[in-house]
């Protein structure tokens, strides 16, 4: 039975060829609602491109998935709807001349814009102001971020974050939307050993609050559903993945907004 708030997920001989050959392909996996799914392998294997395939960012061409009921790749935008991205590199990346509080009015301003109803927006202007606040804080503590404890708290410009507070900045952002699934890349790129061991702590508190986390890694903790990705036989890993750059802007822009 789907969860009204995890999304459940599932691929069954899913892949995805580009210009280049195969980016990943005979992914096959089962996750309920509210697990902790890392997607585990080497740079050039894939990793990337499932995540954005499972989020409905880009169209598979091989198999089929389900994520929270919806049929890929014919139910993208639906699941787009439902699904957040944390940090992606060349998607969903902070902007480093930011400060924290300028991203985080940006995003609850583009919240309000898209996501709300016409009657939220005709709510007087110190309501909707407390509400917002409110939908940050919320975010911030959820993501373990507390602004007090940075260098000039919500002034702090993100090129001044450590990895570990930039990470729970990105998935503060992505919380304020109320996602079923939570997405990141590169999750224990460049994060000490005690570092890394609080990125998952945070990713299995989401995962235990209800939220499905797919998160990229370059080694999974044992107690995660680990899904490898590995390059097709014949194909130049180096090559074949398209997740960085101009190739994956190109990729989700054929297949809608990110």
């Amino acid at each position: 039975m789907e969860s009204p708030h995890g999304a459940a997920l599932s691929a069954e001989d899913f892949g995805l060829k580009g210009p280049r050959g195969w980016a990943f392909r005979g992914v096959e996996f089962t996750a309920g609602p509210g697990s902790l799914v890392a997607v585990e392998g080497p740079s050039g294997s894939g990793r990337t491109c499932l995540l954005l395939a499972l989020t409905g960012r880009m169209r598979s061409t091989q198999g089929r998935a389900e994520v929270g009921g919806e049929r890929l790749p014919g139910r993208l935008a639906a699941v787009r709807g439902f699904s957040a991205l944390g940090p992606v590199p060349g998607v969903s990346e902070l902007d480093p001349s930011f400060t924290v509080a300028e991203h985080l009015r940006e995003r609850a301003l583009l919240r309000r814009r898209f996501d709300g109803s016409l009657r939220s927006l005709l709510r007087p202007r110190a309501e909707r102001a407390a509400t917002a606040r409110a939908t940050i804080d919320t975010a911030l503590e959820s993501a373990g971020l507390d602004p007090a404890t940075l260098p000039k708290a919500e002034r702090t410009s993100v090129r001044d974050l450590e990895r570990l507070e930039a990470l729970r900045l990105s998935v503060a952002l992505a919380l304020m939307g109320r996602p079923r699934l939570l997405a990141l890349d590169d999750t224990d790129l460049k994060l000490s050993a005690a570092d890394r061991a609080l990125a998952w702590e945070l990713l299995r508190s989401l995962a235990a609050d209800g939220t499905t986390v797919l998160a990229v890694c370059s080694e999974a903790p044992e107690d995660a559903l680990t899904v490898r990705t590995r390059p097709a036989a014949g194909t130049d890993a180096s090559a074949d993945d398209t997740t960085t750059g101009k190739g994956t802007a190109d990729a989700i822009a054929e297949t809608g907004r990110a």
